[in-house]
């Protein structure tokens, strides 16, 4: 049959559901820690820092993805757009940039995804 079944389709579904929020966390784990490695040795606290937050924000991400979609679209960008000035925030302030810096950098990167975020959710809904 040219169709699929649904058990596969299901699978694939549960598989991708999974694979962003895993793919960013390994992505920000691995990018958190080499900021706070600097250049030095690889010791076991810095791949522990690592582990960490990248399980946090796979988390956070994850559980955005599955609750998301219940709230209206203005709350639903601006849960998006905490966490992404939050994440991003935790980021930059690792680059020893003082903390007025910080804040105003994530405050630039929440605005421009709050903008995105409620363009796509006001155009598609």
């Amino acid at each position: 049959m040219a169709h699929a079944s649904p058990a596969a389709t299901g699978h694939r579904a549960v598989s991708a559901h999974w694979a962003g929020p895993v793919l960013l966390g390994i992505v920000y784990g691995v990018w958190a820690a080499g900021i706070r490695r600097d250049a030095g040795p690889i010791t076991t606290g810095n791949v522990l820092f690592g582990v960490v937050a990248g399980v946090i924000v796979a988390a956070v991400c994850f559980a955005l993805r599955r609750t998301a979609h219940t709230l209206p679209r203005e709350l639903r960008a601006l849960s998006w757009t905490a966490f992404a000035g939050i994440a991003f925030g935790f980021l930059y302030s690792l680059t020893d940039a003082t903390i007025l810096r910080s804040v105003i950098m994530s405050l630039v990167v929440a605005a421009g995804v709050f903008t995105l975020t409620f363009y796509r959710y006001y155009t598609t809904e």
